[in-house]
């Protein structure tokens, strides 16, 4: 595309004019300082190829946490008329509904003092990690798992893994209904008879950690959180299940893409028409990779319940671990949204993503119609998590979405060789962490330094009116793959 020209719309918004083959701007939620970081590197690029893509709507975006992917930027947003628009296994990503929970429990700091690193081999006991990663529950059949991309975290639910309650508190109720397993390859169904209840490897994490901070109690009070108590997040999402359904459809849609005409700036961007056979085709997919992370996650967390109080010597009432909410961060949604004026179907893509719907919005839960939707930003092991609400802004400006993590800064390469020769554990123990993994190496590809600030990338979804903070957590304890 060239060198990239911005002009700065506001202390927290940069736009490029449409240029070459774009459409619409493009547009990154930033601070001068994160600023700098996304000049430096190639994201930007793929914020103007995704400008070029048919049908798109407004803005091709992008969240504070904005990285280089595979044909979007992670932390990309778009959305594309349904009549005249694409869809793009791009962007949504291999980790098809990579997601994160957040669950409260009953303790509080002072009931778990001393006995973090027995909570958490407890944790690693049960919970496979690391690539490969198989054997958390009994191997299911092929029928079971047909059944399971279709139904959902309810699949899990009906095998006691948790309460029918859970459903309330999950995006979606664990369940996009789009779900067609037919199309499935017969690899797919392979990789994924293994993996159910299992984190995996890369970035993916099971934390213990504590309220640190309150920034608004009245919303706080809803979520029944207080300082210095203890929760629990679950970072993982579709496993090889999902990665081998997005690699077998960016290489159908890349030939689609050339049947209906469609001039790519980037192959990595293979699409095709929403509305056609082969993009109705991949959603349909698509779908059954999201039912099956959230299935993942809720069996997860009934493991880790159970693992959790028996650490702690308690039945599973007294350890009270209530799920706060579940909200997916790589994927495509057809949504309505007002645009000019008038309401729209569209297909809004979130690769790296949370949706954060404001308060009183249909797909909101019950319990909080008042708050808006749960925003859930995971840190990294060394720093700070956080729980936001969307806003009635966030609809304006961005499709109902805000930011989904810190964002790296430096590849897993770069970090390998950086901290080579490191005492990884030790260092991370001196900042109060705890953690337990299956090699060294995807250890040092995921420390701190490997990431942004996570504390900066919300901030500047707050002063730009995406999302608001409503509370700060601390990590205690940590199981990675």
């Amino acid at each position: 595309m060239g060198e990239v020209q911005f002009k700065k719309v506001s202390d927290y918004l940069w736009e490029m004019p449409p240029a070459g083959c774009m459409t619409v701007p493009g547009r990154i939620y930033a601070s001068d300082k994160l600023m700098e970081a996304v000049r430096s590197e190639k994201s930007q690029d793929q914020v103007a190829n995704v400008a070029c893509l048919p049908g798109i709507i407004k803005y091709s975006l992008a969240m504070p946490d904005i990285h280089w992917g595979y044909g979007f930027p992670i932390g990309g947003v778009a959305a594309f008329d349904v009549q005249t628009g694409i869809v793009s296994p791009g962007g949504v990503g291999y980790d098809i509904n990579c997601g994160v929970r957040l669950m409260r429990t009953n303790l509080f700091l002072k009931d778990i003092q001393g006995k973090i690193e027995d909570i958490v081999r407890h944790l690693y006991s049960v919970i496979p990690t690391g690539v490969g990663s198989s054997g958390a529950i009994e191997k299911i059949s092929r029928a079971e798992e047909r059944e399971l991309v279709v139904k959902g975290a309810r699949w899990a639910v009906e095998r006691g893994y948790g309460k029918s309650a859970d459903l309330k508190h999950i995006e979606d109720g664990g369940c996009i209904s789009l779900a067609d397993p037919s199309f499935i390859s017969d690899q797919a169904l392979q990789r994924g008879l293994a993996q159910v209840g299992t984190l995996g490897s890369g970035n993916h994490f099971l934390e213990i950690g504590k309220v640190t901070e309150i920034y608004r109690p009245e919303i706080a009070d809803v979520f029944d959180l207080q300082v210095d108590q203890i929760i629990m997040m679950i970072h993982t999402g579709s496993r090889g299940f999902g990665y081998q359904i997005c690699d077998d459809y960016v290489k159908k849609l890349l030939k689609a893409a050339g049947r209906y005409g469609i001039n790519l700036p980037d192959r990595q961007l293979a699409c095709a028409p929403v509305n056609s056979p082969e993009g109705q085709e991949y959603l349909a997919t698509m779908a059954c990779a999201a039912n099956y992370a959230w299935v993942n996650r809720q069996v997860i967390m009934a493991l880790a319940e159970k693992a959790f109080a028996r650490a702690m010597n308690l039945s599973e009432p007294q350890l009270g671990l209530d799920l706060i909410y579940d909200v997916c961060h790589n994927i495509a949604k057809i949504e309505e949204h007002e645009v000019d004026g008038q309401m729209i179907k569209v297909c809004v893509h979130r690769k790296g993503a949370t949706r954060a719907f404001p308060p009183h919005h249909p797909l909101v839960p019950a319990d909080y119609q008042e708050t808006g939707q749960p925003v859930l930003v995971p840190g990294d092991m060394g720093r700070s998590s956080f729980l936001c609400v969307g806003t009635d802004e966030a609809m304006k400006q961005t499709f109902g979405s805000s930011c989904h993590g810190a964002g790296r800064v430096a590849s897993r390469t770069q970090m390998l060789k950086k901290l080579k020769g490191h005492n990884l554990i030790q260092e991370l123990a001196e900042r109060g962490v705890f953690v337990m993994t299956k090699t060294h190496d995807s250890l040092a590809e995921e420390m701190p330094e490997a990431y942004k600030d996570v504390a900066e990338v919300v901030d500047v979804m707050e002063k730009a009116g995406i999302s608001k903070k409503v509370a700060k957590f601390k990590p205690l304890g940590v199981i990675k793959g």
